[in-house]
């Protein structure tokens, strides 16, 4: 599943600046509701609401490779959240990588997520089981 970004400067300072934040030793993760959702929900193909996600990472973590391979295991460790634990929706949620995380695997980034979505309270409320 590919996810929707978020591509404006001014929604990563809000983000930073007004969301909520959950940090762990890996990363840090900023929430917000986004107000342009139903909006968006419009243009989406299946009339759906999603959240919008925001990868960051600093130069402090290293060259453009080290870099850029952060962001795709940040990408894989999100996405296999997901297909276990759905988030709730209409949020924009950026993610930045902190120094700890330049080793780490895509399973070790799902538990460090996991962690931190907990703390947000961002997990849908599972429907009740008959």
């Amino acid at each position: 599943m590919k996810f929707v970004a978020i591509k404006e400067n001014h929604l990563y300072s809000k983000a930073y600046s007004k969301g909520k934040r959950a940090v762990t030793p890996a990363l840090a993760v900023y929430v917000l509701p986004d107000y342009a959702a139903k909006r968006l929900a419009k243009a989406h193909p299946q009339k759906r609401t999603v959240n919008r996600i925001g990868l960051t990472t600093s130069v402090k973590l290293g060259g453009a490779v080290i870099r850029s391979r952060c962001r795709r295991i940040l990408r894989e460790g999100l996405r296999a959240l997901e297909r276990e634990k759905p988030l709730k929706v209409g949020f924009l949620i950026v993610i930045a990588a902190r120094s700890a995380a330049v080793g780490l695997k895509s399973s070790d980034i799902k538990e460090h997520l996991d962690n931190a979505f907990t703390k947000l309270g961002m997990y849908a409320e599972e429907k009740a089981k008959k």
